[in-house]
């Protein structure tokens, strides 16, 4: 029986040449971030093995999170109401709708002991992993990835931000592992200029990473209803102020 894949970064990435092209682009894609044994693992557990939470945007733009306890005492209605008033505040301002997962929250309140999600929060907060984002984006004092796992079905959007928010802030980063996907199904992460055009656009795609600096303008593109996968991401940011708990012991 063969072991199974160690969770690392793919050895055949040049740290150096990516942190050049983040330095003069403020932002890089970075294809093949795991090995394909990884990769598939990772996938896997998000495509089977999440408990996913309803995330929608309030009047002041903050996160209601929604869990399965939570769904199931407000019923179908209710919840479908929450969504159809966030979509609603989209016309205007901020606002968002999807399933998400609070990796850093779930793995400091102990949610879901044992689950593999943890072994992933663990790996984007320990040493290899925060001295590779602190290379790229010349920043040696980040310290920790905040992280969530996020599905987006059909229907599902992220409205125009520019991540603006606490202080310890220094890049934003998606980790995308959306096996199969067309360009038509929406979904793009798009920078805008501040004439409201889009500069650039990255679809969905399986193992790729990408890291911009923040503030910048950007967006989730609705997924389109007709859309035959889902969207699978890790999203979080790259930070410098003191990490919050210890890591778990091996």
């Amino acid at each position: 029986m063969s072991e199974p894949p160690i969770l690392r970064l793919n050895p055949a990435l040049d740290p150096a040449a990516l942190a050049a092209a983040y330095a003069r682009d403020g932002m890089v894609r970075i294809p093949g971030l795991f090995e394909p044994a990884v990769a598939d693992i990772l996938a896997r557990m998000l495509e089977q093995g999440i408990e996913w939470d309803v995330i929608c945007s309030t009047e002041t733009g903050k996160a209601e999170v929604l869990d399965r306890a939570t769904v199931q005492r407000l019923g179908g209605a209710a919840i479908g109401e929450k969504l159809k008033a966030a979509t609603l505040r989209a016309r205007t301002g901020f606002a968002y709708v999807y399933l998400g997962y609070p990796m850093i929250n779930a793995y400091l309140t102990g949610r879901n002991p044992g689950h593999p999600i943890h072994d992933l929060t663990d790996f984007l907060n320990g040493p290899e992993m925060i001295a590779f984002g602190a290379q790229v984006i010349g920043a040696p004092g980040i310290t920790k990835l905040d992280a969530q796992a996020t599905l987006y079905r059909p229907g599902d959007f992220l409205t125009r931000h520019d991540d603006t928010g606490e202080g310890d802030r220094r890049a934003a980063y998606t980790i995308s592992l959306t096996r199969e996907w067309r360009s038509d199904w929406g979904g793009q992460l798009l920078f805008h200029d501040a004439e409201g055009d889009i500069e650039r656009g990255f679809a969905p795609a399986f193992n790729t990473m990408t890291i911009f600096k923040v503030p910048r303008q950007h967006s989730v593109a609705p997924v389109a209803p007709y859309a035959g996968a889902p969207r699978l991401m890790v999203t979080g940011w790259l930070k410098d102020s003191p990490p919050a708990g210890k890591p778990r012991q091996a």
